[in-house]
């Protein structure tokens, strides 16, 4: 699936996750003050739950196959709110898949990191920054490589219930203007 967004959010985006590290901050980034204290965020995720997901194994190829699986995510809260650790282990027909995502807020920008290790190859992915709105849907921003190019990746958290929430990647190739979604993920409370 491919959508289009403006390429200038996705700058101004980028741009706001570096603004509270002294000599990094950008022109055209939101000022601190316009995001709200998120620390606690991901409180909602605390606990186990059933995931399912679906997975575009060839990104950005034009492949339209993709490969599911079923599993777990157990989460937990760290430093009182302000870092979270996700188990994910999930199966499927096509193999396994082990990781942590290390989450960490970071109160100078009020936004949030978001680190995944595959545990087949014990990397640590290039990591997403941003925050959750006042509806609560959060969207991420970073940078990550695909068979050698750089491309932007865009994580959103959306439809979070106390009992479920939806997570879902995409990778842009061409700076923005459109989208490839690879990576659904709906996890249901246990």
């Amino acid at each position: 699936m491919k959508i289009a967004a403006p390429p200038a959010a996705i700058m101004a985006a980028l741009a706001a996750s570096a603004q509270a590290a002294p000599g990094y901050a950008q022109a055209g980034a939101p000022a601190v003050a316009q995001l709200r204290e998120g620390s606690h965020d991901f409180d909602w995720e605390t606990g186990s739950w059933t995931t399912q997901l679906r997975y575009l194994p060839e990104p950005l190829t034009g492949s339209s196959r993709w490969v599911e699986y079923r599993g777990t995510s157990e989460v937990r809260t760290l430093l009182g709110g302000r870092a979270n650790l996700v188990e994910l282990s999930v199966e499927g027909v096509s193999g396994r898949i082990e990781g942590v995502s290390l989450r960490l807020y970071n109160p100078l920008s009020r936004q949030w990191t978001l680190n995944f290790a595959n545990v087949r190859n014990g990397l640590l992915t290039s990591p997403v920054t941003g925050a959750f709105d006042d509806k609560g849907r959060g969207t991420f921003y970073g940078m990550d490589s695909v068979n050698g190019r750089s491309v932007f990746v865009r994580f959103v958290i959306s439809d979070v219930t106390p009992n479920s929430a939806r997570f879902e990647q995409a990778f842009s190739a061409d700076g923005g203007t459109t989208w490839e979604t690879n990576w659904i993920a709906t996890d249901t409370r246990r």
